[in-house]
């Protein structure tokens, strides 16, 4: 079966709104939004409320040309420790759309391994 595009995306987007619609960032357990390309992976820690971005972190500093697991999980811990330091200690994560397996997984099993509870 194949699909377009504008039909993969769209399906994305819905999933993401999905989603949305149950998961929402608070003042207690803020969220950790995340972007996925082909070749990249980006992250987010969003206050809702206050609609403000608080932290982020990205694949484009990495050294390799792709993103594995491997190194979605150094991503997740990089990023983990990054928000401890703001004395943040429990997440929502906001998976996207994206389904939960492979670079997903590996980057909220990283984030957890920092000590942050997701």
């Amino acid at each position: 079966m194949k699909f377009s595009k504008k039909t993969r995306s769209l399906g994305r987007n819905k999933r993401h709104l999905r989603v949305r619609k149950r998961i929402s960032g608070t003042q207690e357990r803020l969220r950790v939004s995340l972007f996925r390309s082909n070749k990249n992976v980006y992250l987010q820690l969003i206050d809702d409320i206050k609609g403000m971005t608080l932290a982020s972190s990205s694949s484009l500093k990495s050294s390799e040309n792709s993103v594995n697991a491997e190194s979605s999980k150094k991503l997740g811990l990089e990023f983990g420790e990054k928000i401890s330091k703001l004395g943040i200690k429990k997440v929502v994560f906001d998976r996207g759309g994206y389904l939960y397996h492979g670079r997903v997984a590996a980057i909220a099993d990283g984030i957890r391994e920092s000590g942050i509870e997701v």
